[in-house]
């Protein structure tokens, strides 16, 4: 049986996946002119859910502290969401996707390990003090499937599933 991944790895890997997905909505944003403001605001979140992140690991003690359920405990499902976020940015420079692609591919991976379990911590009942702080700076960050599929309705786009 493998040993259970350190905090310190899963806080990398979650850092890592907010920046990814912020890398990816750049490039939606600069490529949907019509979506612009919704990618960027986008965007901005998970560039600030990885601050979060980094502050939390510049702590003196940081996993002394650290909000048991605020990570994914499935190592491999972050990389392999990472990796998927990676090539599919990569995808997009060569060849873009339909706008209604776009929103349906942020839709899954927002759907998706890592990102569904911040949600899920930020919507969960917490006793720790650095829970709640952390819940504090990212309230105004809702959740982003939500708001996607709200967004989609208000444009007229069906979410399907992708491929």
């Amino acid at each position: 049986m493998s040993e259970s991944p350190t905090i310190a790895a899963l806080l990398d890997e979650s850092i890592q996946l907010e920046l990814n997905l912020a890398s990816l909505y750049t490039l939606f944003n600069d490529h949907f002119e019509e979506d612009e403001e919704f990618w960027w605001q986008l965007s901005m979140e998970e560039r600030s859910h990885a601050a979060l992140l980094q502050q939390e690991k510049k702590q003196p003690q940081p996993l002394q502290f650290f909000p048991e359920n605020l990570l994914s405990k499935d190592l491999e499902a972050l990389k392999q969401n990472n990796a998927r976020i990676t090539g599919e940015a990569n995808r997009f420079k060569q060849n873009p996707y339909s706008r209604d692609e776009a929103l349906n591919l942020a839709l899954e991976i927002e759907m998706s390990a890592g990102e569904a379990h911040f949600q899920e911590f930020m919507e969960s009942e917490t006793g720790s003090l650095t829970a709640d702080i952390f819940k504090q700076l990212a309230s105004e960050d809702q959740n982003h499937a939500k708001r996607i599929r709200e967004y989609m309705k208000e444009q007229g786009i069906e979410a399907v599933k992708l491929a």
